[in-house]
């Protein structure tokens, strides 16, 4: 089956399990287990021969135990930095020292693997993949990842959760991160002892993500076949799941593993059997490839009821709700006689049930995350929303993700007035020229409104770049200035219109 096929079969929001080939795939600056250990052991030693001793006596039955390597490791690590207090890691037993002076006990070991991996080092050549990948947002419902880094959390901006947090939360938009965190270094999952008092909770992590399992489904990313991670997981899910039933075929048929394969443009899912050490065989689909672009182009497209983000807030305010908050809940029908497609869950004031959708300035304060998600959902109330001729709105960019809005063609039309009226206002002479929107936001004698509208017209003359403006509106403080809105419907014309733009 073609991968867009079998994405369009999901009838929930997909789940996403993420493995180190993630990091490895977006980052310069990621490792494997082994070369994470590796890098460490250089650092200290300043020679790899350490290193391969500490491996060599850790091999168990052909394969090496990583986290006795660790273990050992880190014994070394605190016991060299202990001894030398203002050495090459001075740094680190600074932020050591400062921690103990709040009664915080971590170890050396785990500070400085986060400072390692502190820093997002993007790859070049992958921009094009991640810019799609944050579309998928809003189509996803969590993710469950082992990964250290925060790289997950720069991409969706969903909310970690570590330690025990993980048992006290069941939201959307939310980052498992089963194995710990570099914004966290003490719960970091790495040596003996840390996998030993990991298993005593495991039992209830697993229970509180097995629920995701059952009804989400499941996309395996940055593991191989043989990963034990997954082996643990399909385990753990077919122990309460008989497997000959009706219930762990849907479980099935939901799970997908990618695996990456060089230079493969694969689009095509088979099934595969797993074999499971005493476990019986299971069978999985399975994506191999190195077109994760199709991948993210398929999740972005899925269509689904309503979005992640909004089942999100819903989920917040029933929180409240069931903790005993002062909210008031009305049901207007007898709600079990009514067909899923008649229902409708409305959330607001209690003053006016009419808002349930974002007005406009609020579609405005978040116009770069919705065309960067493609949020289609998300606009699809524009045609309800009054929006006066005099009002600066940008139409174009919204129209492109969703094409169904009934005034786009006028709302365009009153964009494209209001950009010419604009220039109209504005007396500058063809010889003004500045190199970027810093040089003009330099000149202090300007003033505020002198320096928005010689921004506005170099950027419609050309004589500054889209992406500069894209910068600046990005990082704008007040979005609900005027001139911020006519800014950004400048920009949107710009980039989003057919037009030949004036140069």
């Amino acid at each position: 089956m073609n991968i867009n096929e079998f994405i369009s079969s999901f009838k929930n929001h997909p789940v996403l399990f993420i493995g180190t080939g993630f990091s490895l795939r977006y980052l310069e600056n990621s490792y494997s287990w082994d070369n994470l250990l590796k890098k460490v052991s250089i650092n200290l030693f300043e020679t790899g021969e350490e290193y391969y001793n500490i491996k060599s006596r850790c091999e168990e039955n052909g394969k090496y135990n990583y986290e006795k390597i660790a273990t050992i490791l880190e014994a070394q690590f605190n016991d060299f930095l202990e001894k030398n207090r203002n050495g090459k890691f001075k740094y680190i037993n600074d932020i050591f020292f400062e921690n103990m002076e709040n009664d915080l006990n971590i170890s050396r070991f785990k500070i400085y693997i986060s400072e390692l991996l502190n820093e997002l080092n993007y790859k070049d050549n992958m921009h094009d993949e991640l810019v799609q990948l944050k579309k998928v947002k809003k189509n996803i419902g969590s993710i469950i990842t082992t990964n250290y880094d925060k790289l997950i959390e720069d991409i969706f901006d969903f909310i970690p959760l570590v330690g025990n947090d993980i048992l006290l939360s069941n939201p959307y938009g939310a980052v498992y991160k089963i194995h710990g965190s570099i914004s966290e270094p003490r719960n970091i999952i790495i040596t003996v002892d840390d996998y030993l008092e990991f298993s005593k909770s495991y039992e209830l992590i697993r229970a509180q993500l097995l629920s995701l399992f059952i009804h989400n489904p499941i996309i395996f990313l940055g593991y191989s076949i043989s990963d034990k991670n997954i082996k643990d997981i399909l385990k753990t899910i077919f122990s309460y799941v008989r497997p000959n039933t009706e219930q762990a075929k849907k479980i099935r048929d939901n799970f997908l593993l990618v695996e990456y394969e060089k230079d493969s443009t694969n689009l095509q899912v088979i099934e595969h059997d797993i074999d499971i050490e005493d476990f019986s065989t299971l069978r999985i689909n399975k994506f191999k490839t190195d077109n994760y672009l199709e991948l993210y182009k398929g999740l972005s497209k899925l269509q689904l009821p309503v979005s992640a983000m909004d089942i999100r807030k819903v989920q917040n305010v029933m929180k409240e709700i069931t903790s005993g908050g002062e909210i008031e809940v009305k049901i207007t029908e007898d709600i079990d006689s009514m067909n899923n497609s008649d229902k409708i869950l409305v959330i607001g004031s209690s003053k006016s049930v009419s808002y349930d959708f974002m007005n406009a300035p609020e579609l405005m304060d978040k116009y770069f995350n919705i065309i960067e998600e493609e949020n289609a959902q998300i606009l699809q109330p524009i045609d309800k929303i009054r929006i006066q001729s005099n009002q600066y709105f940008p139409m174009f960019g919204f129209e492109k993700i969703n094409p169904s809005i009934n005034s786009a063609e006028k709302l365009k039309e009153q964009q494209v007035i209001k950009i010419n009226e604009e220039l109209e206002r504005i007396d500058i002479g063809e010889d003004t020229f500045y190199d970027s929107i810093d040089d003009i936001l330099k000149c202090d004698q300007l003033g505020y409104v002198k320096m928005m509208r010689i921004i506005f017209w170099s950027v419609y003359h050309n004589k500054i770049s889209i992406d500069n403006l894209e910068e600046y509106l990005k990082i704008y403080n007040n979005k609900d200035k005027t001139s911020y809105r006519k800014l950004l419907c400048l920009y949107d014309w710009k980039k989003h219109s057919v037009y030949v733009h004036c140069s």
